[in-house]
């Protein structure tokens, strides 16, 4: 029997938005996959949250009722106050330290020449590590996740599941839920996992004190490889944007960027952090060709020639439901593009290729009125989609009896 396995990078509240459009799309194109009945699932950041869910039965269409359409049983919602409430704590403990180190630092700054940075960085200390607090956000999952038929204990879960956060003093990963960190309730290894730096303060967890996942790999992949599974699905939301073929449209403002450099200093740091990850991303997948040779990887992300998700803020909430209609068509679009490639990987591991589902224009992901049917552009979109698929596959073509027929690493990535 096939053994699959789950890995969700984070990427912020975008990131979920993200990964749950993706996930609801995968699911309902791919026949023979159940999110809720995997082997193992490995999370990070946002993805942790997600992948929280999924190992406790909550499927991808009812994380998208709490999170996206704030619907379904109460307990579930997750609300976008949850995550901008102040961190009044961390603000006052700042505060209690300020006199001693102003008074150090005046100490240090009328010493020798030279010491006045020294004394500027010792007022470092008076900046809070985070903005807002992840303590309401931890009391919801905790309940959430000790509804019945739920568990907030990694040891309880009858699937493997594993979130990543990173220990700030050693820098080395936190592997909550393995042999020896599965005593972490499952709601704060989460928060830990998810504790960006600069927005949410570290969370202390006996002792050492953990933060943002990600600071030490993008997906983690590599906690489920250790169990050699079959298949490895990737969702990565985060990709750096080509903006070499068309001008684009930067916020409201009706402004376009020819170049990345025109749009400002934020758009700027948008671009280097994402091509940052991604290449780490890349790096890991190379990797694991070597180690896991028998383990087929597939990755799915944002097309990077798609402005839509690289404009969008990442900490916004109000372009939610928007934004996961997008990343849901979007990975339909993506499906169709690499059918063959995929439609043969995922046949190795008894699964197939929906093609009613993945043709259907009219599928969306949210209720509501469905847009006007353009016939002539969707049937350019399938061409565009179609040629793909055959560049793809002829691509492919001088090697496949050596890609196909051999059990080998396929890390399989979107154009």
């Amino acid at each position: 029997m096939t053994r699959i396995g789950l890995a969700l990078a984070g990427g912020g509240p975008l990131g979920a938005v993200y990964e749950i459009g993706a996930l609801c799309a995968l699911e309902e194109a791919v026949d023979g996959l159940s999110f809720t009945q995997l082997d193992g699932y490995v999370g990070v950041s946002a993805g942790a949250m997600l992948a929280a869910g999924l190992a406790n039965g909550l499927s991808p269409r009812a994380l998208c009722r709490s999170f996206i359409e704030n619907d379904g049983p109460p307990g579930d919602i997750i609300r976008p106050a949850l995550f901008i409430r102040p961190a009044w704590g961390e603000l006052l403990s700042r505060v209690a330290r300020a006199p001693h180190l102003i008074a150090r630092a005046a100490a240090q700054y009328a010493g020798p020449r030279g010491a006045t940075l020294a004394a500027l960085e010792r007022l470092g200390g008076l900046l809070p590590t985070g903005l807002f607090s992840n303590a309401s956000l931890e009391l919801h999952l905790r309940r959430m996740l000790s509804a019945p038929g739920r568990s907030n204990d990694f040891r309880r879960l009858g699937r493997r599941l594993v979130i990543v956060a990173t220990d700030l003093d050693s820098g080395e990963a936190a592997p909550f839920g393995q042999p020896g960190w599965d005593h972490v309730p499952i709601s704060q290894a989460v928060v830990a996992s998810a504790a960006m730096p600069g927005l949410f303060p570290p969370v202390p967890i006996h002792g050492r004190w953990y933060a943002d996942g990600a600071l030490k790999k993008t997906l983690h992949a590599s906690v489920l490889l250790e169990d050699a599974p079959d298949l490895v699905l990737c969702l990565n939301p985060l990709v750096p944007f080509d903006a070499r073929e068309h001008r684009h449209r930067v916020g409201d403002t009706g402004a376009r960027i020819p170049r990345i450099v025109d749009g400002g200093l934020p758009v700027v740091l948008s671009q280097t952090f994402r091509t940052l990850i991604h290449s780490r991303l890349g790096q890991g997948l190379k990797g694991y060709e070597t180690t896991h040779p028998d383990t087929d990887i597939l990755l799915f992300e944002p097309d990077r020639r798609d402005p839509t998700l690289f404009l969008a803020n990442l900490f916004s909430y109000a372009n939610r439901r928007a934004l996961a209609e997008h990343a849901y068509q979007q990975t339909r679009a993506d499906l169709r593009s690499r059918r063959s490639s995929l439609g043969r990987t995922l046949a190795r591991h008894g699964l197939t290729l929906n093609d009613a589902v993945l043709d259907d224009p009219h599928r969306r992901l949210l209720p509501g009125r469905r847009p006007r049917h353009d016939e002539a552009a969707w049937t350019v979109r399938r061409l565009g989609e179609v040629l793909d698929d055959l560049e793809r596959t002829l691509a492919a073509w001088p090697t496949s009896h050596v890609t196909e027929a051999a059990r080998g690493p396929r890390a399989v990535q979107p154009r």
